[in-house]
């Protein structure tokens, strides 16, 4: 059994939602750079965005400006949809990430025509808003994107970073949005780089 099975109904709207429902499973199947805490394997996608999902609800105090929290979350939860089609890309990747943005372009182009066009319109402007980091509630939505990752490396001393040789000024240049959005967050941050240093989880 699979998609290829799906039962249509009368209702043509109603089976492009539900085809584009069961689309979305595959972001189970897209496997992260980052690992779950107790290191028993890594995270997929759809773990990824429920997670900063939930953490956007959290720490909106944080924020430099005011956010809309249930757009946020909007965007915590499609941001990585397009990686159903391009994959997943190691920020860390210098050269894995050439061509990315036209590579992301071209699966929104296929994966959001799959639904009905004004829930395909919304969506994207989601993802587009996002990626921009622009507005507020992008710049929170990235915030939280770059800091579940950074917590989970803070407690697997450092797996990711040290998979990638990712330097401390790297982390640095990935972190900057949090640093100009959530200040307060981000002394708690550079006490946790300081310490990913000292431990040699990061180098210089």
């Amino acid at each position: 059994m699979g998609v290829q099975d799906f039962l249509e109904g009368n209702n043509e709207r109603m089976n492009q939602q539900l085809l584009f429902t069961a689309e979305i499973d595959k972001m189970t199947d897209v496997l992260r750079q980052t690992v779950l805490i107790n290191k028993s394997r890594r995270e997929n996608d759809a773990e990824h965005s429920w997670h900063i999902a939930v953490m956007a609800m959290l720490f909106s105090e944080y924020a430099s400006e005011p956010v809309n929290i249930g757009r946020v979350v909007q965007m915590c939860v499609v941001h990585d949809l397009v990686e159903i089609e391009a994959d997943d890309t190691f920020a860390y990747d210098v050269q894995g990430n050439i061509g990315k943005a036209e590579r992301e372009k071209e699966a929104a182009d296929k994966l959001f025509s799959k639904l009905p066009e004004d829930q395909g319109h919304m969506i994207r402007a989601l993802w587009e808003e996002f990626d921009a980091m622009e507005t507020a509630d992008a710049k929170y939505a990235a915030c939280m994107d770059r800091l579940q990752p950074f917590l989970h490396n803070t407690l697997t001393e450092g797996h990711t970073w040290g998979q990638g040789k990712v330097t401390r000024g790297a982390v640095e240049k990935r972190m900057a949005v949090i640093k100009d959005f959530m200040p307060e967050v981000y002394e708690w941050l550079k006490a946790n780089l300081d310490r990913a240093v000292e431990k040699g989880w990061l180098s210089l």
